[in-house]
């Protein structure tokens, strides 16, 4: 009955109510499962066997035998906790402190079958396709398969050794045993592997041994064989060739948790994400005309990855390389391994990208020197036909410095075969006519040295004739040159 006067509010609870609710539920008998762990308090104790109070109506037995120590005497007492093992819920519920600490007794090996507890066993010696092992006085056979999980070279290793083993077979009153300790292990291995799985998350940085290596990378156990794979673009800010080379099965490797993929069952991990990127500090290390020691990675079609210091890989582009006369002959002189000295031409840090090319060997520059060639109006250079166009030729002169030899300054007639008087990968000398103020557009010409070539054999051939003192004008001794000349080549 409600106290006072005041009206009854349907939502608030009754404490009376949840009391009767709360009495009813501690009066009902609680559920147990064989094998499972029960803690309980000792009521009563008859001639072979004590009552224990595990919670609700009914009480659990358990056998005197069980409650003494190795002087007979009795452990526990009236009021005393006990924990075991419920080992059968047949006609009421029987417990068993042995098997709760792995002992058994012969009569309570069937006991342990039922309920799948573990028992202690003794390997005695190996047998043929397995092993004998004594379980509370009693023979038992232990195939190899199940003596461990991993395959054992030696079987002797076991012999002698005390192991938690279960029960697999139960036969002719228990004369005949077949007992597993793979079961075991793979049970407590299944609950470590959960146990560990929590701790592998993105970002974590864990410790693990390498289980085996392939040419896409290496599989790390992180504990209890839960597995992840270090993919070999994730070892190290370098190029890793071959992952043999980085890490052997057995090593003991810190690794970054990159990505989880529960669904499919992956782990995704990394060593280099424990380093420093070296990329984060490229645009102060780097800049435009440094020559820089390189090695070239591999080779593409537009160009050669070539590593100018740990885990930075700059790109020599096809143009850079002087032209051979077919598309991929520049390959054949940076073959993958080939070092040499590299001119920084572009450097984007933001974007993972430098420009690089190959200094000719031998060259100032390969020496160190970061001065171009003086490509300035006048300059007298050699350079390497690269290609023809229908309004002149292009001659490479160094490397990202390409000239335009336009048609009326490459000195040939119009009629002439502008592919044979200037082949593709041809060495050919020019004059610069100008450059425009960012370098990018050259302008040469080749009839310009042709006349120089005409005035300088002039000069000579004006010497050879009038000697010193001669006073005959240089016109017309030019003049006499150039008729005899022509009458030579006619």
């Amino acid at each position: 009955m409600r106290q006072g006067d005041e009206p009854f509010d349907p939502d608030e609870p009754d404490p009376d109510g949840d009391f009767a609710s709360m009495l009813e539920a501690s009066l009902k008998p609680r559920a147990f499962d064989e094998g499972q762990s029960v803690e309980g308090t000792v009521v009563s104790i008859a001639d072979d066997v004590a009552f224990v109070d595990v919670g609700g109506k009914g009480e659990a037995v358990i056998d005197l035998e069980e409650l003494r120590g190795e002087d007979g005497a009795l452990e526990v007492e009236v009021g005393g906790r006990v924990t075991a093992i419920v080992v059968s819920t047949a006609g009421g519920l029987k417990l068993s402190r042995r098997l709760a600490r792995g002992a058994a007794l012969r009569e309570q090996l069937h006991d342990a079958f039922r309920a799948g507890l573990p028992v202690e066993g003794r390997v005695e010696r190996a047998i043929k396709g397995g092993y004998e092992v004594k379980i509370a006085g009693q023979r038992a056979f232990c195939p190899i398969s199940q003596i461990d999980m991993a395959y054992t070279a030696d079987p002797a290793a076991h012999e002698g050794k005390v192991y938690p083993f279960r029960i697999q077979e139960y036969r002719e009153g228990g004369k005949n045993l077949v007992v597993s300790r793979r079961a075991l292990l793979e049970e407590e291995a299944r609950e470590k592997a959960e146990e560990v799985r929590l701790s592998i998350v993105p970002g974590a940085v864990l410790r693990g041994r390498v289980v085996s290596v392939r040419e896409y990378g290496a599989f790390v156990d992180l504990g209890a064989n839960v597995q992840g794979l270090l993919h070999v673009s994730e070892m190290s800010w370098s190029r890793v060739e071959n992952p043999g080379d980085f890490v052997k099965p057995g090593d003991e490797i810190e690794v970054q948790v990159l990505r989880v993929d529960e669904a499919k069952g992956q782990i995704a991990l990394g060593t280099k994400q424990l380093r420093d990127d070296p990329w984060s500090k490229a645009e102060e290390t780097f800049s435009v005309g440094q020559v820089r020691e390189g090695r070239v990675t591999r080779l593409m079609h537009f160009g050669a990855f070539v590593e100018i210091a740990p885990g930075i890989e700059a790109l020599a582009h096809v143009s850079t390389f002087p032209p051979t006369g077919t598309s991929d002959g520049w390959k054949a002189s940076v073959p993958p391994g080939t070092t040499g000295a590299f001119e920084i031409l572009s450097v984007d840090a933001a974007r993972k990208r430098i420009g690089v090319a190959l200094v000719e060997a031998g060259s100032s520059r390969a020496e160190g020197a970061a001065a171009k060639p003086g490509i300035a109006p006048g300059a007298r250079l050699r350079g390497k036909v690269e290609r023809h166009e229908r309004f002149g030729v292009f001659v490479f002169l160094a490397p990202g410095r390409t000239g335009l030899v336009p048609l009326e300054e490459t000195g040939v007639e119009k009629e002439a075969d502008l592919r044979s008087a200037f082949p593709v990968g041809g060495e050919v000398e020019v004059i610069v006519l100008d450059v425009d103020p960012d370098g990018r557009r050259i302008r040469l010409s080749r009839k310009a040295v042709l006349q120089e070539q005409e005035k300088s054999e002039a000069r000579e051939y004006a010497d050879r004739q009038g000697g010193p003192g001669r006073a005959e004008g240089f016109g017309s001794l030019a003049d006499k040159l150039k008729d005899a000349l022509r009458q030579r080549n006619e």
